[in-house]
């Protein structure tokens, strides 16, 4: 039997399942709902530069070259 027919055969297998089921009144089991947990915040501390620059980290991991607590909206990586 090739991959393919096996799958056919399940799927098939799977549906008659389903009929089955759903004539004789009952209803299919339902996945129960979880409750979402809160997360506590997480406090991220500024990265304290000992040069004096900003030091604020790329999603690539380069760090910004102007001076700490710049103006600017955009950084300056290198």
């Amino acid at each position: 039997m090739s991959k393919e027919a096996a799958m056919r055969a399940m799927r098939e297998a799977r549906y008659r399942e389903r009929a089955d089921a759903s004539g004789s009144g009952s209803k299919p089991a339902e996945r129960p709902v979880r409750a979402a947990t809160p997360r506590p915040a997480e406090s991220v501390a500024p990265i304290e530069s000992a040069d004096g620059l900003c030091g604020h980290r790329s999603m690539n991991g380069r760090t910004c070259t102007r001076e700490q607590g710049h103006d600017a909206k955009s950084h300056r990586y290198s």
